[in-house]
């Protein structure tokens, strides 16, 4: 286990993809600095703007770039925000008489004209049940449909798109890799390691299989910033330990888990690892053939899809041995009364029809992302969560909840004085949309000694203006208290 984590570490764009993400947009900052030197934090040019590069602890050293991007005179992927925005008919919206402000993208993201218009093209052209007809529409929905795997599994830089499984979402997607590819693993005794970072969606359903099993779960703790403490994650493995299933990022803290790190402790004790990418797939690149997870798991509607759709990625092995945990049509190649022979993977993962119209509106948001780049988005979205975090410990009595070096696009607080729900209701009168509550992640709150936090999370269309408005809302509710 290496002593001092580096960006990749956590899945993060190297040095060298964000210098030329850097030349694309801020080319006054990329000829500052080379993609191949190590950049320590005292060295940092006062206006560099990507902490992420280094080891730790970089804010301070470039704070006053965030001034020169306020203006919002910038672009990602060559396009300039206001164009992008104009892409999301939904931010249009009227909220309390105000504009629509949406800062709710760790929920679900918004869709973009290019998804809405590609899914009512299916249904006006192409819808049909897929597989096994003669007809023509059935062809055109087969091929839209196993077009979509693809776009997936070339998004994830996937070896080929029968590693890809549709699922509705992340929830599904854990629940088959648990009841199909993990549980017949088990025996009373053996062990399974999570983290305190999870999402309920990835503590339940190990929970299921455990109680069922008679396996144990172990818990990676977290430290004061919300990241995972290595040292400790590397003492739960024993030789009953069997499957390790991790957050790529906190939906709580916004916490970059050090996925580089937690595979390859897992596959140097010859355990297999599920990585949960739900909260980082539309933030971070990701390449499952480079980090070399054995599951990867997302879902649609937070990477600008439509809801009721997700995807699992799996090593072939690992999708040829396991048992499919839902059984009907599609999945099968013959039925009788004393047995059934399954299809090969993915399909036998895939009983009854399966949501064809919104798988195919997936592959429509997956171009749309790749078009702007998911390097050029992380950087423009580093640098507003930056300011974002900088703005926000100026108010007082507010207290940010995840403070790790390595975070992306969420900003948990709660503010003295005042309940979260009364803070959420206030910001919505001003059309401004965050989450109040426990996010579905009560065990990494209560770490905190929380029930719950304001949840504000960004994309790639929310832009600095929305931030000071979120900022001066939250300052007009602190004179309130006072």
């Amino acid at each position: 286990m290496t002593t001092q984590s580096s960006p990749t570490d956590f899945g993060l764009p190297s040095a060298e993809s964000l210098a030329i993400s850097a030349a694309r947009y801020f080319p006054e900052f990329a000829e500052r600095f080379s993609s191949a030197q190590v950049i320590t934090p005292e060295q940092a040019p006062e206006n560099f703007i990507a902490p992420q590069l280094f080891p730790s602890g970089a804010t301070a050293a470039h704070a006053p770039a965030l001034e020169n991007l306020h203006g919002g005179h910038i672009a990602i992927g060559g396009r300039s925000i206001e164009s992008i925005r104009a892409d999301f008919p939904i931010l249009n919206e009227q909220i309390e008489s105000n504009r629509l402000v949406w800062l709710d993208n760790a929920a679900t993201t918004q869709r973009q004209q290019s998804v809405i218009d590609r899914i009512a093209y299916f249904y006006a052209h192409e819808n049909s049940n897929i597989h096994r007809a003669a007809h023509t529409l059935a062809a055109r929905a087969t091929d839209a449909y196993e077009a979509a795997r693809g776009k997936v599994a070339d998004f994830i830089g996937a070896p080929s798109a029968e590693n890809i499984v549709f699922t509705r979402g992340t929830t599904e997607a854990i629940n088959l890799a648990a009841q199909s590819f993990v549980k017949p693993l088990l025996k009373e005794g053996d062990e399974i390691i999570l983290t305190t970072l999870e999402h309920h969606a990835n503590i339940v359903p190990w929970q299921m299989i455990a109680q069922e099993t008679g396996a144990v779960l172990r818990i990676a703790p977290i430290d004061e910033s919300g990241q995972i403490i290595l040292s400790e994650y590397q003492k739960l493995f024993t030789p009953r330990t069997k499957f390790v299933s991790a957050a790529h990022v906190s939906n709580a803290l916004g916490t970059i888990a050090p996925i580089n790190e937690l595979i390859g402790i897992a596959h140097a004790h010859r355990v297999g690892i599920l990585i949960d990418a739900a909260q980082s797939l539309s933030h971070i690149p990701l390449n499952v053939s480079v980090l070399d997870p054995d599951v990867l798991v997302f879902s649609g509607h937070k990477i600008f899809a439509p809801t009721g759709i997700g995807a699992l990625y799996a090593r072939k092995e690992i999708l040829d041995a396991g048992v499919p945990y839902q059984g009907g049509g599609n999945m099968i190649i013959d039925v009788t009364f004393e047995r059934t022979i399954y299809q090969s993977a993915p399909a036998k993962y895939e009983a009854g029809t399966g949501n064809i119209a919104d798988a195919v509106g997936l592959g429509a948001a997956l171009d749309y992302v790749s078009q702007l780049g998911v390097s050029n988005i992380y950087a423009y979205e580093h640098a507003l969560l930056e300011y974002a975090t900088r703005e926000l410990q100026r108010i007082d009595g507010l207290r940010l909840i995840g403070t790790a070096d390595h975070k992306t696009s969420i900003l948990s607080f709660v503010l003295r004085g005042f309940e979260n729900e009364r803070v959420g209701k206030y910001l919505n009168g001003r059309g401004i949309a965050v989450r109040s509550g426990h996010h579905c992640a009560q065990p990494v709150l209560r770490r905190f000694g929380l029930e719950g936090t304001v949840r504000p999370s960004i994309a790639f269309y929310n832009t600095f203006d929305e931030i000071d408005l979120l900022v001066a809302s939250l300052q007009e509710l602190v004179k309130q208290r006072n």
